[in-house]
């Protein structure tokens, strides 16, 4: 299913993304690896254990990466022309190896694109939770829409 088109979306709305997702040691390494990024925190369990968590956290921007990812499909897949950026990106809780994701989505802002006529900007929050209802995750992110064709 298209995403929504600029016009389409209304100040407040709110979206309970149905995908949930359960985050693996093997997400988190592997994502680790591929972005070049060596931190102990999240690929040393030794280490870990030294820390105030006791053990490996996941990479923040694989949970950012997350939190957008499962917002798309109900939101803005096909409809985008571009993102122009992320805003306010916190982690309030660390994410953990077996925990599961659910993601909510608002419409915080619309506005008229002054440069291209047929192009909209939304302004959406999207925020992570834990399978204990915590949130993990909370950032805003500023997307170029298409117009709804006339």
């Amino acid at each position: 299913m298209p995403g929504y088109y600029f016009d389409e979306f209304k100040v407040g709305q709110v979206f309970e993304h149905g995908i949930r997702r359960t985050v693996t040691e093997a997400d988190n390494v592997w994502f680790s690896a591929l972005t070049h990024n060596p931190a102990p925190l999240h690929i040393d369990a030794e280490y870990c254990k030294t820390t105030e968590f006791g053990r490996p956290i996941v990479n923040s921007c694989l949970t950012l990466g997350f939190m957008v990812g499962i917002s798309i499909g109900d939101t803005t897949i096909g409809t985008t022309v571009a993102n122009l950026g992320w805003d306010n990106v916190r982690f309030p809780k660390p994410l953990f190896h077996g925990d599961t994701l659910h993601i909510e989505t608002e419409v915080l802002e619309l506005r008229e694109s002054k440069s291209r006529p047929d192009n909209g900007i939304v302004i959406f929050e999207h925020r992570a939770f834990n399978q204990h209802d915590e949130l993990v995750g909370i950032c805003k992110r500023t997307a170029l829409l298409h117009r709804k064709p006339a």
